[in-house]
């Protein structure tokens, strides 16, 4: 059986290297979404049995298990060249900027409208006020919530411009190397 490279002519084999370089402008994105997809799915992990005791916890941890699902799944799509995964990946971590804010302000809201006796009466023993709590939960909580606005703000940008690059890349490739590369593409 002959090697499809000796039956490719120059000027496919030029168009191959010419169309793989091209594609670096977006497929970056797919190695994001499996760091990103895997540090979720951890984290996802991890939350997912203290639901047992807690049902923010077990929204929180089926949440982020849905996140972590859309990245890989957004990784697929962009390796097979579909500007839709990139989209999806975007969309993807602005629910996940969602699901962190809204955590962070049901954090909050708890400490002001249920706080825990024992921990009070706790700290009250080392002379915290209950107020001097409820300032580090808001500050830290907050610091979340602007870490979230700027690195998941940031991520869903940059996924966002990827699906420009892959439309320019189907509309300026030969149908033959894109059908090829999506062959190629094994998920």
């Amino acid at each position: 059986m002959a090697d499809a490279r000796q039956t490719l002519t120059t000027d496919q084999k030029e168009a191959l290297e010419d169309a793989r370089k091209r594609a670096l402008r977006f497929l970056g994105a797919a190695k994001v979404a499996t760091f990103n997809g895997w540090t979720i799915g951890v984290f996802a992990a991890l939350t997912i049995p203290f639901g047992l005791a807690s049902a923010t916890a077990l929204v929180l941890g089926l949440g982020m298990a849905v996140v972590a699902h859309n990245e890989f799944k957004g990784r697929s799509m962009v390796r097979r060249i579909d500007p839709a995964g990139a989209r999806l990946l975007g969309w993807n971590q602005v629910g996940f900027m969602g699901l962190i804010v809204a955590y962070c302000l049901w954090s909050i809201f708890r400490t002001y409208a249920h706080p825990d006796p024992q921990l009070q009466q706790e700290l009250a023993l080392v002379g915290v006020a209950p107020e001097t709590v409820r300032s580090l939960t808001v500050a830290v909580y907050a610091g979340v919530i602007a870490a979230s606005l700027i690195f998941q703000g940031l991520n869903a940008r940059y996924y966002f411009a990827r699906v420009e690059r892959v439309e320019e890349y189907l509309r300026t490739t030969p149908g033959w190397v894109v059908e090829l590369q999506r062959t190629a593409t094994l998920d």
